[in-house]
């Protein structure tokens, strides 16, 4: 299945895609609902995130080339975390698809990174993993949209990875995916610039999730981002980011910059 939030005269709900239609439902996916009205045109409603999570849990460094791509960059030898390290992002930064990512005015590096989003679907606390996938209701996309000249003198994260409209997620949730047989791709101006494979990861969705769940409960809502492979090239006002990742659809944004 795949769930949806969308805006349709000025009232947000949940639905079903079915093809080019969204089947709107009683209450979230969440929750118990069923179908409650009448097909909709998908080209009539506005997407919305697919949910606006209580927490907001990032996974950085958890793709070899990407780490050493970094190290490369930085001048110095790279070095493979041991351990899942998840880390915090602020949900005020979300956007949805075809939303814009403004580039504030000062910024001078600005790169996407395409991500698999897990989005939990039922609280979870002390989860083996064996047990992991049993809490989750599916995935998503994101792009955590990073400003690398702040990542680098900044001492956190802050504005680095958590401007207004820096994590683009959407279009929808995907329920039925095969994590092995996923690739992401991302393309700027229909070009592609990274392609994939999506599980390719140093510590998997099971391994994070047993890890955040021996200390922090996860409530239904929550999602996870799950890092991202190899080097991204500098966004400018005017292009378009497209993140597909394959089976789940594509994520897509345009650049613009800030007003005066």
């Amino acid at each position: 299945m795949r769930f949806v939030r969308f805006d349709l005269d000025g009232r947000t709900s949940y639905g079903l895609i079915e093809g080019d239609r969204v089947i709107p439902i009683s209450a979230s996916p969440f929750e118990r609902w069923q179908a409650a009205g009448a097909p909709i045109a998908l080209d009539r409603v506005r997407l919305q995130v697919p949910v606006v999570p209580q927490n907001f849990y990032a996974v950085g460094s958890n793709y070899a080339a990407h780490i050493r791509e970094r190290a490369r960059k930085l001048g110095i030898a790279p070095e493979m975390p041991t351990r899942p390290e998840p880390g915090y992002r602020s949900a005020s930064a979300l956007v949805a698809h075809n939303d814009p990512i403004v580039l504030p005015r000062d910024t001078t590096s600005v790169q996407f990174e395409g991500e698999l989003v897990v989005v939990i679907g039922r609280r979870a606390k002390h989860v083996q993993e064996t047990d992991a996938f049993k809490c989750v209701l599916g995935f998503t996309i994101g792009n955590d949209i990073s400003e690398r000249t702040w990542q680098k003198a900044d001492r956190t994260f802050w504005r680095s990875k958590n401007s207004d409209t820096f994590k683009p997620m959407g279009p929808w949730i995907e329920t039925d995916v095969d994590l092995e047989s996923l690739r992401t791709t991302v393309r700027v101006n229909g070009k592609q610039q990274i392609e994939f494979h999506t599980n390719d990861m140093l510590f998997g969705v099971a391994r994070f999730i047993a890890t955040i769940t021996e200390y922090i409960t996860l409530h239904p809502g929550d999602v996870i981002w799950m890092g991202t492979e190899g080097a991204s090239c500098d966004l400018h006002a005017g292009d378009v980011v497209e993140v597909e990742i394959s089976s789940i659809g594509t994520l897509r944004n345009p650049v613009v910059a800030s007003l005066p």
